[in-house]
């Protein structure tokens, strides 16, 4: 459940806003402006990634796989034991080991719903950033909340950015408790075909009592 609830501090489908450029660093401002125009020209996004959480002695305490498509503002996400999917305006939650299902609508503007493609662009609204360094020949980039910074359960986000691909390849994010939330891109692949319908969760297969409808 832990990868479920940090996704939902990070999520909205904002693959296509600009950058809030006021009063920000303009090296980081630059790089990520860039980032931004690069993720723009993408129709689809399919991605591998690595999710690791670290207590506050840094010592390893849950580390999972996962994979994500996005289209605009539809998403399917599969770890172990889940899939969410999306088509936009409702949300399905798939518990395979108790083989349940769960209906709720998708409210794209709410913090509080989740939504896997902030990974490559939760930089784009609500923070201020900071250039921190090039570490193993990756630009660094600080982010910190600037949208009531107190609800957070992080307080500085750090994107690792691959300045020849124009790329998100990792995203660590520094909790208030002291853990440590990793998401490394393991694999990435714009622009693949996907039919609308494969955002769609059929649920025709599950009996009345699997399926528990909040909408």
């Amino acid at each position: 459940m832990s990868v479920r609830q940090s996704f939902v501090s990070l999520i909205a489908v904002l693959l296509f806003n600009s950058v809030n450029a006021q009063d920000q660093d303009p090296k980081a401002k630059l790089l990520l402006d860039q980032l931004s125009k690069k993720n723009k020209t993408y129709q689809t996004i399919t991605a591998a990634y690595t999710y690791t959480t670290l207590d506050k002695s840094k010592k390893p305490i849950d580390k999972q796989d996962g994979k994500i498509f996005v289209k605009a503002t539809k998403f399917k996400l599969e770890i172990p034991g889940n899939t969410i999917v999306c088509d936009g305006k409702t949300m399905w939650t798939h518990l395979k080991d108790a083989n349940e299902v769960t209906i709720k609508n998708f409210d794209l503007s709410s913090d509080d719903m989740m939504n896997p493609s902030k990974i490559f662009t939760i930089y784009e609204k609500g923070f201020k950033y900071k250039y921190s360094k090039l570490e193993s020949g990756l630009d660094v980039i600080d982010l910190f909340p600037a949208v009531k910074p107190e609800k957070k359960k992080y307080h500085t986000a750090k994107i690792y950015i691959n300045k020849a691909k124009m790329q998100v390849m990792k995203l660590v994010m520094l909790m208030k408790d002291g853990s440590t939330q990793t998401y490394e891109i393991k694999s990435f692949v714009p622009n693949s075909k996907i039919e609308d319908k494969f955002f769609v969760f059929d649920t025709s297969k599950f009996k009345t009592e699997e399926i528990t409808d909040e909408r």
